[in-house]
């Protein structure tokens, strides 16, 4: 049997309870208390954040599963489509009194069943050009005075423009000609013809953006060499004119290549244009879609298990590698994506050098004094600024100072719009890189501290400069330190709005920063960011309950991309740290 060790000063308090030694007094003085209060704050700290993470992780999660689509109907009500959401509420009494009789006491008996509470659903309708709006609450007691159903062939359209649509499939048109009537046949012939109509929307896209792009660019070029040798020397002079002249014949062949590549995109659409369905909403209107304008369709309520997975991947790929669409609120970020990681890229590259060199001169070179403390109260104050205040600098000293100086050096011709001298995803990183820096001063210095003095003077004593000590001996021990700030400062970065919001992130950019076009990186171009991205769909978005679970699943990725990035930096960390102990060895 195992002996427990009292000690000597608890024993004597339990012989004496009178005694001012206590066993709670002691208690305190072996911290148990403290024990106890640090434990339970670090138990509420983890629980917290790990509840923030699993909400964002189930709501992401199941933003793109396909629901069942209900349809009720009644004398003066006819609504279908997916129910969102569902809570209780208390009406008000006044609200009651302008109701028809039948429904006036459909919403007495219930309330007095539930005690004064009514459940009310939030139905997606879509059908927006018809209806002007997106969702609608439909209150239990409502129900009840008709009849719910689940249609089989109560079909969801999601379309390039004007939302979601929720109807009947009644014929299958090709040049305006009904080629199927019935459900089953009119879904056969869309499954086979859809595929095809889809490719060559994504034809001719590629025909708009690319194509007709780079035929835009050169005309653009070829202007502005005019318009630069006009500035330099006037249009009166021979090279002036001779430019003119071998212009003239590129802007026709470029104008001919124009008009070849709008035609063939003019025979894709009015192909496209063939072919059409026709559909009945829930209360008996009839509209036909253009196949080219359905992104996706599936009969909701036919779906098994596998079909609702099939589709939740889909969705999910969309969401990751298109474009956005209907004001952000559905299609892909894959622009958001690629804008917040090449951000972060570019502010790491300009963060870490400049403040690996700071501290090395605030802790290898420089001496201790006034200048040197001022200094660094200064750094230590800069990592307090508001964010804000940065972006305020970005914009006025990169974009409108620094940026406008470039543009009327080498972009004169451009003049007067910007090149430089506006929001771009240079002057966001500078900003970002001058927001994070205090970060990687700090740790930077406090990895070099570490250093142990005893490996300095060896070097020394073996004939080395104070640079070959620095450059050989000291960095590579500190670098796993100097990767520490720059993970934290990536991650700062990754997640800061509010600068971007003033140095060049925009709600759309239709061109990425890296092209196929030479110099093929942009640095002047604006961006989209998974931050602002959250931020518009939360609050400036027209279609706020559709863009709602956007933002739980934009907000997923965030965090993802974030957590990828510092896995990339923690690898490369311990990949040098083991150089280092080998180095030392």
């Amino acid at each position: 049997m195992t002996q427990v060790l009292i000690p000597r000063k608890i024993q004597i308090a339990r012989e004496r309870p009178d005694s001012r030694d206590s066993p709670g007094r002691l208690l305190s003085a072996y911290a148990e208390p403290s024990l106890w209060l640090t434990g339970g704050a670090l138990v509420i700290a983890l629980a917290m954040m790990f509840g923030l993470l699993a909400l964002i992780l189930v709501e992401g999660t199941r933003t793109f599963w396909p629901l069942r689509v209900v349809q009720w109907e009644q004398p003066d009500l006819a609504v279908m489509g997916e129910i969102t959401r569902k809570e209780w509420f208390r009406p008000d009494p006044q609200s009651l009194q302008g109701m028809p009789p039948e429904l006036r006491k459909s919403f007495e008996d219930y309330m007095n069943k539930h005690g004064g509470w009514v459940l009310r659903y939030l139905v997606r309708t879509g059908n927006y050009e018809l209806t002007n709006e997106h969702f609608r609450w439909v209150s239990e007691p409502e129900t009840r005075l008709g009849k719910t159903t689940w249609p089989q062939w109560a079909v969801v359209f999601e379309r390039v423009a004007w939302g979601r649509f929720y109807g009947f499939p009644v014929a299958f048109l090709i040049d305006g000609k009904p080629q199927a009537t019935t459900p089953s046949n009119i879904w056969d012939n869309f499954l086979r013809c859809h595929p095809e109509v889809r490719r060559r929307f994504r034809m001719i896209r590629r025909l708009e953006t690319r194509d007709l792009g780079d035929i835009n660019h050169e005309l653009e070029t070829a202007r502005l060499r005019l318009r630069a040798v006009e500035l330099e020397e006037g249009k009166q002079s021979l090279r002036y004119r001779r430019l003119e002249t071998i212009l003239a014949q590129t802007e026709k062949e470029l104008h001919q290549r124009y008009d070849a590549v709008r035609q063939e995109i003019d025979q894709l659409r009015a192909e496209n244009a063939r072919y059409a369905i026709r559909v009945r909403t829930a209360d008996g209107q009839e509209k036909d879609i253009a196949l080219a304008d359905i992104v996706r369709a599936y009969p909701a309520n036919q779906l098994d298990l596998w079909a609702r997975c099939q589709v939740y991947l889909s969705r999910v790929w969309e969401f990751l590698t298109d474009d956005p669409r209907e004001a952000n609120s559905e299609g892909g970020i894959f622009p958001a994506i690629f804008g917040t990681a090449f951000l972060t890229l570019l502010m790491t590259i300009a963060v870490v050098p400049l403040g690996v060199l700071a501290a090395l001169y605030l802790r290898e070179y420089a001496k201790g004094g006034v200048l040197v403390s001022g200094l660094r109260i200064a750094i230590n104050n800069l990592a307090g600024v508001p964010s804000i205040v940065f972006g305020v600098f970005g914009l006025g000293f990169f974009c409108y100072l620094v940026g406008g100086s470039i543009d009327s050096v080498f972009f004169r011709a451009r003049l007067p719009n910007p090149t430089f001298g506006t929001g771009g995803i240079l002057w966001a990183s500078l900003t970002l890189a001058l927001l994070t820096l205090p970060v990687v001063i700090v740790a930077t210095e406090e990895a070099l501290a570490a250093v142990p003095r005893s490996v300095r003077e060896g070097s020394y004593a073996c004939g080395a400069t104070r640079w070959q000590t620095l450059r050989r001996v000291v960095l590579p021990q500190a670098f796993p330190g100097i990767l520490t700030g720059t993970i934290l400062a990536m991650a700062r970065g990754a997640g800061e709005v509010a600068p971007l919001m003033l140095t060049g992130a925009v709600k759309l950019a239709p061109e990425l920063p890296i092209d196929h076009r030479f110099p093929y990186i942009h640095l002047q171009r604006s961006f989209m960011h998974l931050g602002f991205h959250i931020y518009d769909l939360g609050f400036q978005s027209p279609n706020s309950e559709a863009a709602k679970p956007m933002v739980f699943s934009t907000t997923l990725v965030l965090i993802l991309l974030i957590v990828a990035l510092n896995l990339w930096a923690f690898a490369l960390r311990a990949r040098l740290r083991r150089a280092a102990q080998v180095l030392h060895l």
